[in-house]
């Protein structure tokens, strides 16, 4: 599947044993074809578990100064017994009751990222900002398949593209630019491909997205700098806006499907990139690059974040597994940049310099292709074993 604004993309992000097969647990996101009643059906949702997770988190706050240790679970039988009748918009004709429960449980898991240190303290959901909701069938699975599906309470929905038939436990439902997004996990089973090579390097960088030892040369589109002017001039119109009007509204739209656009060119280059990779080598070399503490560096920050480090490695990490190879993240401390691939002389080189002239054999080559041979290399010596079945 190509990657637009109708495309699904897919997330796998668990494995497990099932008897002698390891299953996959994978995800897919798409976007829904709504009629106008089902997308007011749909944010009326998301208005109940904005409004759910809101008031959890007032709560909790309130009760936690009391003197009081509160969890999600407490919260959730309070509302359910005590606020939810007293509410009768909640419980309006076509509106799944699932809602609620699910919104605890993000509330839940949000206090336990902060208490473990993964994330800032929960903040308060706003109106239009990351609108959505999950909602299962009370431990029943969801049948998926098609261009339709069937939701509990809510009923038919339609998307653009067809969904392999499978079954899933939830659903999670979210608007973004305007437009409503459905996402669901599913099981699936590793796709072993026939490879064309054992191992391989890949040096990411900013002109090119990334250089393999191979020799193959995934071009990085900038989505982000070649939309930066038409983002410049729309953001500029939002600014001689009335701020709350339906023209500043309507102009905050068109900003947010540019950004979504934007977004759209940028994954799909990456997908693209790294499903070749996967499905091809055995044995991928990555370098771990500290990509938190590049992004510290104002005049590369903007470029380092279209390049998409983080999701690049991201997306290999799950696509290795899924397609029946390894992974071998190179230490971030590894000279590969200023090692020469063929003696393996180590000197400096600096960033102006794109081509790698090695002094003691005279090697005249392309900096980041050394770097991506020298990282094959180094997968070489931690996996010399290799035996690859296609």
């Amino acid at each position: 599947m190509t990657l637009g604004n109708t495309a699904g993309i897919r997330l796998t992000f668990k494995l497990r044993q099932e008897g002698h097969f390891s299953v996959l647990l994978t995800a897919i996101k798409t976007k829904l074809k709504l009629t106008d009643s089902q997308k007011v059906l749909m944010a009326k949702h998301a208005g109940i578990s904005r409004f759910t997770y809101n008031w959890g988190l007032a709560t909790w706050q309130d009760l936690y100064q009391s003197g009081l240790q509160p969890n999600h679970y407490l919260l959730k039988k309070f509302f359910n017994n005590q606020v939810k009748p007293v509410l009768p918009w909640i419980k309006e004709k076509g509106i799944c009751q699932k809602i609620t429960e699910f919104a605890f449980e993000n509330l839940g898991k949000a206090f336990k990222n902060f208490f473990d240190g993964l994330s800032e303290y929960p903040k308060f959901k706003r109106k239009g900002c990351h609108e959505s909701f999950t909602i299962n069938a009370g431990g029943k699975p969801i049948a998926i398949g098609g261009k339709r599906i069937k939701l509990p309470t809510i009923g038919w929905v339609s998307t653009y593209e067809s969904l392999p038939h499978t079954t899933s436990t939830k659903v999670t439902i979210s608007q973004t630019a305007g437009d409503w997004y459905i996402a669901c996990a599913y099981q699936i089973y590793p796709e072993i491909t026939s490879k064309k090579s054992d191992y391989v390097g890949v040096d990411l960088g900013i002109k090119k997205l990334a250089i393999l030892s191979t020799g193959v040369v995934f071009v990085n589109p900038k989505a982000l700098k070649r939309g930066q002017a038409l983002l410049k001039r729309l953001q500029r119109q939002l600014a001689r806006k009335v701020k709350g009007s339906n023209r500043y509204k309507k102009q905050k739209l068109r900003i947010a499907k540019l950004h979504r656009k934007l977004a759209n060119i940028r994954n799909d280059a990456t997908h693209k990139a790294t499903t070749y990779i996967c499905k091809n080598h055995a044995v991928v070399a990555l370098e771990d690059l500290n990509t938190s503490g590049m992004l510290k560096n104002h005049r590369l920050a903007g470029a380092l974040s279209d390049a998409n480090f983080s999701e690049f490695r991201r997306q290999v990490e799950y696509k290795v597994i899924r397609y029946g190879g390894t992974l071998i993240i190179v230490d971030r401390f590894y000279p590969s940049s200023k090692t020469c691939s063929s003696c393996g002389q180590i000197q400096e080189i600096s960033l102006a310099q794109r081509v790698y002239v090695c002094q003691k054999c005279q090697l005249s080559v392309d900096r980041d292709l050394n770097a991506s041979k020298n990282l094959e290399k180094y997968a070489r010596m931690a996996k010399p074993c290799l035996d690859v079945k296609g």
